[in-house]
């Protein structure tokens, strides 16, 4: 069930808010896990007793760390954590590991292994690195462990961001999760509801065109690409990936407020970066916060040498590309990442500080980009190929025709993803996005929020077009 389905939109969303406006306090919390585990089930039935299976594990690990101490703290972490990684591993590592191992046995002449492949669960990435969230905080004393499974339960299943997150440390929400009276007011409600459908429309208005000509591009043969096809492919892929996950963002984030959550931002105008490193404090935020707080710091983080710190970076990210995806495509994205934000470090900051923020800023997108193509493409000789027609400059026409729709909705891209350049617009969209406005302005709001609402429903049943990328990360 995708956030911008019919069902979704007329049917559950509304049900469970009212039916969470009308219980009393002390029932609030469990109507949620309860609506939270349909949600998960009628995605993926079989698959919400492994999510309840790990939930339940973390739970009672949760407690025995936070009573112990010294060697056996840590064992216990350890031994918490390798069941998190494991579950992973498995199900989203192992179909690529067991081929990787078959086609290297099938060059030495061996028999490959016979493999029944593993369906990958719906958001395991995302639950898992919650659960790992969970356990380190109450393993540090950040936070206590919840006394109710209920509870714990609830910030694992959570469905606003079960699914695509974003991706939210226990310390974060955990006060929240008990008590969130003062943020279950009128004026959160409205600014949730506003946010939720600038999310919506961002994914049906927006990203669903981008990806139709995306697809459209990416499916053909390499001889049938010309340069500008290729770059009008992946110009597409780049807008659709970005509103496709910060709308989704937007709709996690909106809904959450309107139930007297405070979800922390995930985007932040990320393609008007002047460099990859502020690139990555503007795209994915929690995860490069998740990543840095857990991963970076711990392995010392910049308080080491300077060769140890790009073998840091560089394993972050490494790690963040496998995240995404079990594929060399992903792999490669992460460590051409990491290679850039050790660039960054040797020269390339200084360099771009130079030439201005125009320049760095258009360097920084082209940069970007061309990450995105193996993002994007099914196997590195793919993306290679493909790198190749936007660099031939073969202005050959094309017998593929782009629509005039996508060449309007890429104005209205370029225009949303750019316009924090101009000075002031960024502490505008925050401004917006926060409680405590007029009167007249909540009005002016619910009426672009509807208006939108009605023509993104209508763009919905219209078209049988509607993907989440990050529903298979």
């Amino acid at each position: 069930m995708v956030f911008s389905s019919s069902i979704f939109l007329l049917y559950f969303f509304p049900i469970v808010l009212l039916v969470y406006y009308l219980v009393p306090k002390k029932l609030k919390n469990i109507w949620l896990v309860i609506a939270s585990l349909f949600f998960y089930t009628w995605g993926a039935p079989v698959y919400v007793l492994i999510v309840l299976f790990s939930l339940i594990a973390d739970f009672f690990f949760a407690k025995y760390i936070f009573r112990s101490s010294g060697k056996r703290k840590k064992m216990l972490l350890t031994l918490a954590l390798s069941v998190n990684i494991g579950l992973l591993a498995y199900f989203k590592y192992a179909n690529f590991f067991i081929e990787n191992i078959n086609y290297t046995l099938t060059q030495f002449g061996i028999s490959p292994f016979e493999w029944t492949k593993v369906i990958l669960p719906i958001g395991i990435s995302f639950f898992t690195f919650h659960e790992m969230s969970y356990l380190i905080d109450v393993y540090r004393n950040d936070k206590p462990p919840l006394k109710h499974i209920t509870d714990y339960a609830l910030y694992i299943l959570f469905f606003p961001q079960l699914i695509s997150g974003p991706i939210i440390r226990f310390n974060e929400i955990a006060d929240q999760i008990l008590s969130r009276e003062n943020k279950e007011n009128i004026d959160n409600r409205l600014v949730g509801f506003f946010r939720f459908i600038i999310g919506l429309a961002k994914k049906v208005l927006i990203a669903n065109v981008m990806g139709e000509t995306a697809d459209q591009v990416f499916a053909l043969a390499p001889e049938q690409l010309t340069t500008s096809l290729s770059w009008i492919g992946i110009l597409a892929y780049t807008f659709q990936i970005y509103f496709d996950f910060s709308g989704y963002s937007d709709m996690a984030i909106g809904m959450a407020r309107m139930m007297g959550f405070v979800f922390p931002e995930n985007f932040n105008n990320p393609y008007i970066s002047q460099s990859i490193t502020e690139f990555w404090r503007r795209w994915h935020m929690t995860l490069s916060r998740w990543m840095r707080d857990y991963l970076y710091i711990p392995l010392g983080g910049n308080r080491v040498s300077k060769q140890r710190m790009y073998f840091n970076l560089c394993f972050v990210f490494l790690i963040s590309g496998f995240w995404h995806g079990a594929a060399w495509t992903f792999i490669f994205w992460g460590a051409y990442h990491g290679l850039f934000l050790i660039l960054d470090r040797v020269f390339l900051l200084k360099v771009l500080q130079k030439i201005g923020k125009l320049p760095a800023t258009l360097f920084t997108f082209l940069i970007t980009m061309i990450g995105w193509v193996f993002f994007r493409s099914e196997n590195l000789s793919s993306a290679w190929k493909f790198l190749g027609k936007m660099f031939s400059f073969n202005f050959q026409t094309s017998d593929i025709e782009i629509s005039q729709k996508f060449w309007f909705i890429l104005i209205f891209a370029v225009l949303f993803s750019f316009w924090g350049i101009i000075k002031g617009m960024e502490k505008w969209q925050v401004r917006i996005y926060e409680p405590a406005h007029k009167v007249a302005t909540y009005f002016v709001f619910t009426g672009i929020a509807l208006l939108l609402l009605v023509v993104s429903i209508s763009s919905i049943n219209s078209s049988g077009f509607n993907p989440f990328i990050y529903f298979r990360f």
